[in-house]
């Protein structure tokens, strides 16, 4: 099984911590997969929340131009400030360069 994404790319890195007024967030995450998932440049993208409301998604660019588009993108925008206001306590991002990226599957040799 070969990696989904050819280094390089770029991964970017969004950790937060959920408030308890969530009201619209399920909706807007999903339309905001939707439109990346169509956004020049968009490889990919992983999510996963643990049940203290501390959450981890990591989006995958082909560079960082698509990030830049990305993060100036009206609707997201509009979200991002939805974030800030209601949804989220805290949250960071980082922006890392992936150069070389390999798997292993049980059963497969792993790619490199």
């Amino acid at each position: 099984m070969a990696p989904k994404r050819q280094p390089p790319y770029y991964a970017v890195i969004f950790t937060s911590t959920q408030t308890d007024d969530l009201d619209g967030y399920a909706e807007m995450s999903a339309h905001m997969e939707k439109l990346a998932s169509n956004q020049s440049g968009f490889l990919g993208i992983e999510s996963f929340r643990s049940l203290d409301k501390k959450g981890v998604t990591i989006s995958y660019w082909k560079d960082l131009s698509a990030i830049r588009a990305w993060k100036e993108n009206p609707e997201h925008l509009t979200a991002q400030q939805l974030g800030k206001q209601q949804w989220y306590q805290d949250y960071t991002i980082e922006i890392a360069k992936i150069e070389t990226a390999y798997d292993f599957q049980t059963g497969c040799p792993p790619s490199e």
